[in-house]
């Protein structure tokens, strides 16, 4: 069933899950909006009192080092190209609070890069929002994620809209409009080739 769920239901949704320790996962395709949605949703319900942490699943991208090691960097970004066991293991670790912080890693666009252990999550925190292009996907590891969120809400975008956002980040972060173009898995690129 889809939906369209606007601003203040979004809020409102997202308070209810905030109550106890409850993870919401929003999803959707690469330059939907989901980093600029979460970080929004969670300052919101920050700014409304509530204790609320954002989780990206970007940080659990492959090192570069260990992408060029494994013949992935072509296809940086895929599924195969995430730490995809770990980041069910933190959100897992998420869930079920032993009255400790918790971190999670961040990824530095700029350097392209994970950056271990970068967000804390206090034992306080009562919503983890977390967001990445895989909370939906059924295959391997991935398929683990899923049941461990309350809620994953889907962000979709025109096309065309979705490929200026694309290209815009990629330019703004050094790289060619050219990189901005989708590119298959490594499983795609080996039956084709």
């Amino acid at each position: 069933m889809t939906r369209q769920i606007d601003q203040p239901d979004a809020l409102a949704r997202a308070v209810g899950l905030a109550g106890r320790r409850s993870i919401l996962g929003i999803t959707g395709p690469p330059g939907a909006g989901k980093s600029t949605y979460a970080k929004s949703l969670t300052d919101t319900l920050r700014a409304k009192g509530y204790a609320v942490a954002l989780v990206p699943m970007d940080g659990f991208h492959l090192a570069q080092a260990a992408l060029d090691d494994l013949g992935l960097a072509p296809v940086k970004g895929a599924p195969e190209t995430f730490d995809a066991a770990g980041y069910a293991a933190l959100l897992r670790r998420l869930r079920e609070p032993a009255g400790e912080t918790v971190w999670a890693p961040a990824f530095d666009r700029e350097l392209e890069e994970p950056i271990a252990a970068s967000i804390p999550v206090g034992p306080e925190i009562g919503l983890i929002v977390t967001e990445g292009n895989y909370l939906l996907h059924d295959q391997g590891p991935w398929a683990t994620v899923r049941p461990l969120l309350d809620e994953c809400w889907y962000l979709d975008l025109d096309h065309t809209e979705r490929r200026r956002r694309l290209e815009a980040r990629h330019l703004r972060y050094g790289k060619s409009s050219a990189e901005a173009q989708p590119r298959p898995s490594a499983a795609t690129r080996r039956t084709h080739t």
